[in-house]
């Protein structure tokens, strides 16, 4: 609940005592057109990022490794693109550094646990992949687990009889 109101109050209220103030300074037109402004920089700087984000993750896929940084990256570059196009100078400082390479990585360490956390919490199972973890032949498996490799038959098919054989 507190994760709502913030989202849905707190971050409302404070963008707009930004715009007003902004606007009291520079003009409330040239407030506008830096949101604009910001907001077509941010929209062509998330297209960038996501077409390199995608072709580094189909690069991955064909040289036969889990493309988990890149996953990674797209939901971060998502929601950076999400707060880019809302419009207000504290989401677009946010946004704008979700979208930034080097910023990424932080941004899921920070919240990528605390979403982990709750998920866990609340009954679900979660496990981030290190880099490491990346390729399609490793097993994440540790030699404890109960896993057994065969081959079943359905015996309920080959058990039915012909009706028209029975005797009664």
């Amino acid at each position: 609940m507190p994760i709502l109101f913030i989202l849905f109050v707190v971050i409302p209220v404070i963008e707009i005592t930004i715009l007003i103030k902004v606007g009291q300074a520079i003009g409330g037109w040239y407030t506008v057109g830096l949101v604009l402004l910001s907001a077509f920089i941010g929209v062509n700087m998330l297209r960038y990022q996501g077409v390199t984000t995608l072709m580094r993750a189909q690069a991955k896929i064909q040289s036969g490794e889990m493309p988990l940084s890149e996953m990674r990256d797209g939901i971060v570059i998502a929601i950076g693109g999400a707060l880019l196009i809302t419009p207000g100078f504290v989401t677009d400082a946010i946004g704008f550094a979700c979208l930034l390479p080097f910023t990424r990585g932080l941004f899921f360490k920070i919240f990528g646990e605390r979403v982990a956390s709750a998920f866990v919490s609340r009954g679900g199972s979660a496990h981030f992949y290190s880099q490491s973890d990346s390729s399609f032949g490793e097993s994440n498996r540790s030699s404890g687990d109960d896993i057994i490799e065969g081959e079943f038959v359905d015996v309920e098919d080959s058990n039915k009889t012909d009706d028209r054989k029975r005797i009664e």
